[in-house]
């Protein structure tokens, strides 16, 4: 784990970048920068269209707001980020598409969920294109299925080890027994899987957590394996009635308990 030093800063500690959605989709970059926060990122920041700008200023304290006209303008916001979330309620369409191909030239590792997922269907190949052996990709059976057609017929674990080789990146596939694999053939099955995490936003608040650990220049196939085993024991601690917003303000007694360890 990427425990502070006494010397430490903000800046030293890590800059994660969320890209958000539109004016009626910010929910999900918030869950997820809140999360990365959480992890010890000592820097956020929200990257918006304009229009959903006053929605995140009004929302967010710590998490810093900016945003941004167009690929372009993203790449540069970008720039000095050390991580970047991207797809959580991003859009399944072509400004999507645009935005990751922008970040690829940050040289950020990125943490690729949800929308920034489904949008490369039938065409997965340019968004392995676009990653590195740092990045990661969190999907579910439905988004691994349309990036992977076909793969699962062998087997989550066999399916995930050949997806890692693939993509060329880390590949996290969600279920009730999550596995995180690497493209150098390693692979980790997640022990402490829990029910109560089947919640809307709760995989936008674990994408956030792994880039939050990313960021601090955490080992990505560790930073993964991490955050996931993190996001179940929070949800097991907290138990029924667990919605996305909790898992946030759960993760520091999770940390505690770790860093008593």
């Amino acid at each position: 784990m990427p425990w502070p030093g006494p010397a430490a800063h903000k800046h030293a500690r890590g800059r994660l970048g969320v890209v958000s959605g539109r004016l009626h989709q910010t929910g999900a970059a918030r869950l997820a920068a809140r999360a990365g926060l959480r992890m010890g990122a000592g820097l956020v920041k929200v990257l918006c269209p304009p229009d959903a700008t006053a929605v995140l200023a009004g929302a967010l304290e710590a998490v810093m707001v900016q945003p941004f006209h167009g690929p372009e303008d993203l790449r540069r916001e970008a720039e000095p980020m050390d991580a970047v979330v991207i797809g959580p309620a991003a859009g399944v369409d072509e400004a999507t598409v645009f935005n990751l191909a922008a970040l690829e030239r940050t040289g950020a590792a990125l943490v690729v969920d949800a929308d920034a997922l489904s949008v490369f269907e039938g065409r997965a190949d340019m968004l392995f294109q676009s990653l590195d052996r740092d990045d990661v990709l969190t999907p579910h059976e439905g988004e691994f299925e349309r990036l992977f057609p076909g793969f699962l017929k062998s087997g989550r674990e066999a399916a995930a080890v050949e997806a890692a080789r693939r993509a060329g990146c880390v590949v996290l596939l969600k279920g009730p027994q999550t596995l995180v694999a690497s493209p150098d053939g390693r692979l980790r099955s997640n022990p402490n899987g829990s029910p109560w995490l089947a919640t809307a936003g709760s995989g936008d608040v674990l994408a956030g957590m792994i880039g939050g650990l990313v960021a601090q220049r955490m080992d990505s196939f560790d930073a993964a394996s991490a955050a996931c085993w993190m996001h179940a024991q929070a949800a097991e601690e907290f138990g029924p009635g667990l919605i996305a917003e909790d898992l946030p303000g759960l993760l520091p007694g999770v940390l505690r308990g770790l860093r008593r360890d």
